[in-house]
């Protein structure tokens, strides 16, 4: 078998790795003191576990209430120091001024909400998020009386002007999308939201470091620190990003109210994961642009949804707002298969582990259909769908085990054997 690397043209496979090699040196050194004197420190900060934080005195005590705000060490579920180390070392990359660590990516995409809506509201969202979010806006936000309405994530400025209500108040995109990966134009997102003085939250997950959503008119980012920053699949983390003061105050304060906080083992873990982050993804961006590329020229699959492909919605936003691509893309079979035939392909695979999540070192299939729900068209509904994320695998070992997979397929479909 050629090898699939073979098929990338060196152009498309620079521009997808350049934001990661020129993040990849900026991550060894966040979240770390430097030595002073002759005193040395770990390379590694430790972990403080701990609820109770004793004093001195009282009047200590009322001094480290009145610290900086949201780094202050009065109590456990205010954050510790590797917490607040971390969070540093994500405002960094995100290009904000603070993060709230929180303890899943499910509790980061909720918080803003928490924070920035009440009750007799509205709230404008993409209609490709993340599928708990969406669950949490329909049994939680609706039930305290905020108002939902999804927009197309395509959708013009014209389009999305006749949806916005006189109590709008927040936007709430996520771009790529889960599992269809419309790439969104956030820009045009933020210019919309200042005029209405809405708060637009974009859910960064797959653009980590790739794209800032505050250059953009972003009030706050998402991140499920689960996936790329920890890149090992061992830990459940969230975060939530803002760049100004207006933005922080209510977030902290909802975060603590909510008793959202981050354990310290989980803090220390995905700070060290986030050391190797951009040599693992320029690793595993270049093998899936590779095997993206490879499904693209076989006779089974009708659509391959990676940003980073004229042949995925909203490609044009890619190439102009991101600096790079990841490893999770989608794929849309040709109609003439069923859901049936692709779940028996994705049973007989070898090297992809079939488990929802992503961003860790191990590749990964997830069949999407019947499991996404869309109020407005999507690429999805075309045929058979699941996703893919490429780990550290040998593209050619990857392309072998899918080639096997997608040829027992397409002979089970035209009677000429098993799948």
């Amino acid at each position: 078998m050629t090898d699939p690397m073979a098929l990338v043209p060196p152009d498309l496979l620079e521009r997808v790795l350049r934001g990661w090699r020129d993040l990849s040196p900026r991550l060894v050194p966040l979240g770390r003191d430097r030595p002073e004197g002759e005193q040395g420190i770990f390379v590694n900060p430790p972990a403080t576990r701990g609820s109770t934080v004793l004093f001195s005195s009282v009047g200590a005590m009322e001094q480290a209430g009145h610290g900086r705000y949201g780094d202050e060490l009065i109590y456990g579920a205010m954050g510790t120091p590797i917490g607040h180390r971390l969070e540093q070392a994500i405002a960094t990359i995100e290009g904000g001024t603070h993060a709230q660590l929180v303890p899943s990516g499910l509790a980061a995409c909720a918080l803003p909400f928490l924070a920035y809506a009440k009750a007799g509201e509205h709230c404008l969202l993409a209609d490709s998020v993340y599928g708990p979010t969406r669950r949490f806006a329909e049994k939680v936000l609706r039930r305290f009386g905020v108002e939902i309405t999804y927009f197309p994530p395509t959708a013009t400025e014209a389009e999305l002007r006749g949806l916005i209500q006189p109590n709008t108040r927040i936007i709430f995109a996520e771009s790529p999308g889960s599992h269809s990966f419309e790439v969104q134009d956030v820009p045009m997102l933020g210019r919309l939201a200042a005029q209405i003085g809405a708060r637009l939250i974009v859910d960064n997950t797959w653009g980590i470091g790739l794209f800032s959503p505050f250059q953009h008119g972003a009030h706050a980012s998402v991140q499920a620190l689960s996936k790329y920053p920890s890149g090992h699949s061992d830990l459940i983390l969230g975060a939530v990003t803002v760049a100004s003061e207006a933005d922080w105050r209510p977030l902290r304060d909802a975060a603590i109210q909510a008793g959202q906080v981050a354990g310290p083992d989980d803090c220390a873990l995905t700070l060290r994961g986030l050391r190797t982050m951009g040599v693992r993804q320029m690793q595993q961006a270049a093998t899936a642009l590779a095997v993206a590329l490879w499904l693209e020229g076989r006779p089974e699959v009708a659509r391959v949804l990676h940003p980073a492909l004229p042949s995925c919605p909203g490609h044009e936003y890619w190439k102009r707002d991101f600096t790079g691509a990841s490893s999770l893309f989608g794929v849309v079979f040709d109609a003439a298969f069923t859901t049936e035939d692709m779940v028996a392909m994705i049973d007989g695979l070898s090297l992809f582990g079939i488990g929802a999540s992503w961003g860790g070192y191990e590749s990964l299939v997830l069949p999407t259909t019947g499991g996404i729900s869309r109020q407005c068209p999507s690429v999805t509904q075309a045929g058979p769908t699941c996703r893919l994320h490429i780990g550290l695998e040998a593209a050619e070992a990857l392309v072998a085990d899918l080639a096997r997979g997608l040829d027992g397929m397409s002979a089970a479909r035209h009677g000429h054997g098993p799948a």
